[in-house]
């Protein structure tokens, strides 16, 4: 049997959302600060059934590969039911989201230590009242940086249970991001992405409650950025500062990715969401007449209890209906312990399959669209590799001579290699 070589660096895996990651960047620094060396850690997600599933296949090939090493878990399906991790054998430690950002907890786990420190530490984060200023360098090249500017939910839909992962909605004050951005700036990146698990709610737990418009203003006034992206937003919450920002500042990219979920007013409400389906047409309208080459994603649930055939089709017609290019389409998982879980009149698995299969096909129908709509246009492209980059709209691009990695450059379009557009540098 061949050995299996001793880790001479922590080895980290991130599973689930941008902020994930970004928060996994931040271990990295306060694990090498402790001087940690010898472990695996994996940074789970809770939002599926099946990303949990897939952190416990994770975690056992982890252990297979390397028996020794210490093995910690954290993340929210970590912070959600700590106890079915520490009773996995293959787990030596399992930490919280709040702890998982406190330099203490990897003092704690650092080599002369972690053989005593307690298997589980994980408090209550609905506890929680502020969310730290992480600062990262980047994710390790220069395509683009991530900063997160705000961490938990005050909503409670009914099938969601990532608040309980996240705990309440905490702000990071509008000074802290800004010197973060100019920090990132002037080490040579050329795009940043706002993060958070609710963006629209940014603010609101802050002074005067300025909302997150007020925000990506004052990041556009006060910093060189060369381009600034918002992840995924609430669309019943943009203020009016935000669509001032979408109509005037070039610099604000063009692409929004919507947490819409579904198309029908019933389902909206047995949701627990705060918009209904003529509220999102209305933004999409509105965000497109303002910027004419927005490009909108959007999350859609498929097989919501109590979904029928015509509420269904009430989500399959407002892919058209919005003009949303980029679906992320999520097959309904029913999560232990959200209100969602004891909704009667369930949809049979197959359907739920096939609903979401159906979905996806109109989602890669409006990318074929918009690739087509492309040809002979002239973008500025994110370099995210040598031969590979995305536009404003996020689009990928393939480019006919490599680049430097980071660089923006101007390309114009000549066509498509599969779902990737190609172009030629200008």
């Amino acid at each position: 049997m061949t050995d299996v070589p001793k880790l001479s660096a922590p080895k980290f895996t991130t599973l689930g959302c941008r902020l994930n990651a970004y928060e996994t960047e931040a271990m990295k620094r306060l694990a090498q600060e402790a001087g940690l060396t010898d472990a695996m850690i994996v940074n789970t997600c809770a939002v599926t059934s099946e990303a949990v599933a897939k952190a416990r296949k994770e975690i056992r090939r982890l252990r297979r590969e390397n028996p020794d090493a210490p093995l910690i878990v954290t993340g929210c399906a970590a912070q959600i039911d700590p106890e079915s991790f520490s009773a996995m054998g293959e787990v030596s430690h399992v930490i919280g989201n709040t702890e998982k950002l406190d330099p203490q907890t990897w003092q704690k786990l650092a080599p002369n230590f972690i053989g005593d420190t307690e298997r589980v530490m994980v408090n209550d984060i609905m506890s929680v009242q502020e969310t730290a200023a992480h600062l990262i360098d980047g994710f390790g090249t220069r395509s683009r940086a991530y900063v997160q500017v705000q961490n938990g939910c005050d909503h409670r839909c009914t099938f969601c249970i990532i608040p309980y992962g996240r705990g309440n909605s905490r702000s990071v004050p509008a000074g802290v991001v800004i010197d973060q951005i100019k920090r990132l700036v002037q080490e040579g990146f050329n795009e940043v992405v706002l993060t958070g698990v609710d963006l629209t709610s940014w603010g609101a737990d802050l002074p005067g409650e300025p909302r997150l418009g007020d925000l990506v203003m004052r990041i556009l006034r006060l910093t060189d950025v060369p381009r600034l992206r918002i992840s995924s937003i609430d669309s019943i919450e943009a203020d009016e500062n935000l669509m001032q920002a979408i109509a005037t500042e070039p610099r604000l990219m063009p692409h929004l990715h919507l947490s819409l979920q579904h198309g029908s007013d019933l389902i909206l409400k047995r949701m627990k969401r705060r918009h209904l389906r003529d509220d999102a047409i209305r933004f999409c309208e509105d965000a497109r007449r303002l910027r004419p080459e927005m490009t909108f994603g959007a999350d859609i649930i498929a097989g919501f209890p109590t979904e029928t055939d015509a509420h269904f089709a009430d989500s399959l017609s407002l892919v058209d209906a919005c003009d949303l290019t980029w679906l992320h389409v999520f097959p309904y998982s029913a999560r232990p312990g959200t209100p969602a879980a004891k909704i009667p009149n369930r949809v049979p698995g197959p359907l739920i399959k096939e609903r979401a299969a159906q979905l996806r096909a109109a989602g890669d129908a409006a990318v074929e669209r918009h690739l087509a709509a492309q040809h002979g246009a002239t973008h500025r492209i994110l370099m995210e590799a040598p031969d590979m980059g995305r536009t404003e709209q996020f689009t990928e691009v393939a480019l006919s001579a490599p680049q430097a990695v980071g660089e923006l450059i101007t390309a114009r379009i000549t066509g498509r290699d599969g779902a990737r557009l190609t172009a030629t540098p200008c």
